[in-house]
C-alpha cells in the first residue's frame, strides 16, 4: 500500500506554500484513476476544476466542481478522475502543528464530504493567499487554518451533544432549495415557529440566519469565479444572488475585494 509522504499527491504540481508544518498546494489530475492508498497527513482537497471520485472501502463521494473534501491520514481510498480535466487545491498539516495548537485530533477523524459553507468561504480566501504570495502569507494562511479548525470543533461538538433533528433539515433547505428562502417559508417546511428558528440557528450554525445564506451563496458562487467561461453577472445569477450589485457588496464584504478583482488576482497564475 502506497503512503503519499507530505505535500505530494497524484499528479502534477503547480504550486507549493509550505512552513511550519503546513502546505497548501495545486495539483492537476494526470491519472484516470489512482491505486489505492493513505496519507502521511490529514488533508483537504477543494476541486477546482473538473470532477471527481473519491472513493473508500465504505462508500465512493462524488465531488464535482467547488466540491471540497476531506481525508484522515488512516483513511485508505483512491481517486477517479470523471472528466477530461480536474485540478485540486489541498490544505494539509502535520499531526505535530495540532498538537502543537491544541486542537483535538479527534475533530478531524474521518473522511467526508465538507459542505458548510462558513469552511467554503475561508478556502476562497486560503486559495487566494497561494494565488498572491506576500510577506505576510504565513500569517494569513496559518489565520486561516486554525480558523478552519476552530469551525470543524464547533460542528464536532454540537455532533456529540446533539442537535434537533430540524437542524438538518434547515441544512438541507438552505444548501439545496432554489425557492424564495423566507424565514415563514423555512417555518412551513420544517413545521417549527419562526421566532424558534431565529433562537435556534445561532446556536447551531453559529451565525444568524442571514449570514450563513449569504455565505451558502459565496460557496456556490467560488467555484464558477474561476471559470473565466462565466460572465460575472451570470455567476451572480447561477449562486442566488439578487443582481451583480449585490453579489459584488457581499463578495466585498467576506473577502475585500470585488468579485472582479479576485478573478483576476486567481487568473492571472492560472486556475490548473
Amino acid at each position: 500500500m502506497k503512503i503519499l509522504t507530505k505535500g505530494n499527491y497524484y499528479g502534477t504540481q503547480r504550486s507549493e506554500l509550505s512552513f511550519n508544518g503546513i502546505v497548501v498546494s495545486k495539483y492537476h489530475y494526470t491519472e484516470p484513476q489512482t491505486a489505492w492508498h493513505y496519507h502521511e497527513n490529514p488533508y483537504f482537497m477543494y476541486v477546482l476544476q473538473g470532477n471527481m471520485i473519491d472513493g473508500n472501502a465504505r462508500t465512493k463521494t462524488l465531488c464535482p466542481i467547488g466540491s471540497l473534501m476531506y481525508n484522515n491520514w488512516q483513511e485508505v481510498h483512491y481517486g477517479v478522475k470523471e472528466s477530461k480535466e480536474a485540478s485540486g487545491f489541498h490544505l494539509e498539516f502535520e499531526r505535530d502543528w495540532l498538537k502543537q495548537k491544541g486542537i483535538d485530533h479527534h475533530v478531524l477523524e474521518g473522511s467526508q464530504l465538507i459542505e458548510d459553507p462558513q469552511i467554503h468561504v475561508l478556502f476562497g480566501k486560503l486559495y487566494s493567499e497561494l494565488m498572491f504570495p506576500d510577506p505576510d502569507n504565513e500569517i494569513s494562511v496559518e489565520l486561516l487554518v486554525l480558523q478552519i479548525c476552530d469551525r470543524l470543533s464547533h460542528r464536532k461538538e454540537m455532533e456529540t451533544t446533539g442537535t434537533p433533528g430540524w437542524i438538518s433539515s434547515l441544512k438541507e433547505l438552505l444548501h439545496y432549495d432554489s425557492n424564495d428562502l423566507t424565514l415563514q417559508y423555512l417555518s412551513d417546511q420544517l413545521q417549527v415557529h419562526p421566532v424558534h428558528i431565529s433562537r435556534a440557528v445561532p446556536k447551531y450554525l453559529s451565525s444568524s440566519l442571514g449570514e450563513y445564506m449569504r455565505q451558502q451563496r459565496l460557496k456556490k458562487a467560488i467555484p464558477f469565479l474561476l471559470d473565466p467561461n462565466f460572465s460575472l453577472t451570470e455567476v451572480a445569477y447561477i449562486a442566488g444572488f439578487y443582481d451583480q450589485s449585490h453579489f459584488h457588496r457581499v463578495f466585498k464584504e467576506y473577502f475585500r475585494m470585488t468579485p472582479s478583482m479576485y478573478r483576476k488576482r486567481i487568473l492571472k497564475n492560472g486556475i490548473c
